[in-house]
């Protein structure tokens, strides 16, 4: 027994590769089976690249500080109770007005994402002449449709409540969304337009149509169904992450549940739909995938649509959330041609 027990031990020392092989393929083993029945490990991937990515371009954006002056409130929590449901408002220092305003759900994937990411550029926005709120809401996987949906819902009474403190002009909204923010957004500007809509989701609207006077949509998601399957012309980190996402937001990997149109914008608008703006890089798949077959549904309803697209062959190429870039003349262009259409809507 003795002399087995040492061959065994000369075994183990002689082949330590072996046994590190071994190892790593049953973690793999491990990991592909997490990554298949469950959507956390891949949301957790995802939110940790684009987290990556959100630091650059905050750092982008730090060099495009307005040059007229722009207070701001932070931290302010709109929803009680909610740890998730916190705020922060831009506007012009000084101002005694109610002003036109914005309010800008960010993107993300609905698994990242955060309300100070481009706050330069909100400032750049407020500098205009606008108060712009911008919220945080829950994140997938750790929550998942509907909640977000209700979050907003209560920010817009909450905005309404504080209008004096934040320089609000109730009748004045602007919508405004990136990616998934713009997904959010546009569903709704949906509710908020559509009553039978808004009793299928479960909401009552707290903003009327009236005070609604347009949406700003960059790089948007509009029909869920076509992110279920990956793109194989996104990078691959995002092209198989998009399924992820849906999943995780959705709470199902079941992409037939009639959860997956319900949240769609592009399957419950109306002809009462906000007058839009809507734009997506030429570099993103997106834009060709579901915001160009969103403005075409809306102006087969008679939805006035501004939209600011690029030609195939225009270079730069412009990627997914191109507006954020600053440091290019078609992200000024953007953003310049993002106010235009903000005052002309509340002038």
């Amino acid at each position: 027994m003795k002399k087995q027990t040492n061959q065994k031990v000369h075994f183990y020392r002689k082949k330590p590769f072996l046994w590190t092989v071994g190892i790593i393929v049953g973690l793999i083993a491990v990991l592909l089976v997490a990554f298949r029945v469950s959507p956390w490990p891949g949301a957790l991937l995802i939110r940790a690249v684009f987290s990556q990515n959100d630091v650059k371009v905050l750092s982008a954006l730090q060099k495009h500080m307005p040059a007229t002056p722009v207070a701001q409130i932070t931290e302010q929590q709109y929803r009680q109770a909610d740890e998730d449901a916190f705020l922060d408002v831009y506007f012009p220092e000084n101002t005694t007005l109610r002003l036109p305003t914005i309010i800008w759900t960010h993107g993300g994937a609905w698994v990242s994402g955060d309300k100070a990411n481009a706050a330069p550029y909100f400032k750049l926005l407020a500098a205009q002449g606008f108060t712009v709120v911008v919220p945080n809401y829950s994140l997938a996987p750790e929550h998942t449709y509907p909640k977000a949906v209700h979050q907003l819902n209560d920010l817009y009474a909450y905005a309404q409540e504080n209008a004096d403190r934040f320089h609000i002009d109730t009748t004045k909204f602007v919508l405004a969304g990136d990616s998934a923010g713009a997904q959010l957004t546009s569903q709704m500007a949906a509710i908020i337009t559509s009553p039978a809509y808004a009793a299928e989701v479960g909401v009552s609207p707290n903003l009327t149509p009236s005070q609604l006077r347009g949406l700003v949509l960059f790089c948007g998601i509009y029909k869920m169904h076509d992110l279920t399957q990956p793109d194989p012309t996104l990078p691959k980190i995002v092209g198989w992450g998009t399924d992820v996402s849906v999943w995780a937001y959705a709470g199902t990997r079941d992409f037939s549940d009639p959860v997956i149109t319900e949240m769609s914008a592009y399957y419950n608008v109306t002809s009462n739909f906000p007058v839009t703006y809507i734009s997506g890089g030429n570099g993103d798949p997106l834009t060709q995938a579901q915001s160009v077959p969103f403005v075409q549904k809306l102006q087969s309803l008679g939805v006035t649509v501004t939209t600011l697209f690029y030609p195939a062959d225009h270079q730069p190429s412009l990627p997914h959330e191109y507006q954020f870039n600053l440091d290019n003349a078609d992200g000024m262009n953007a953003l310049t041609q993002t106010v235009q259409f903000v005052k002309s809507r509340t002038e």
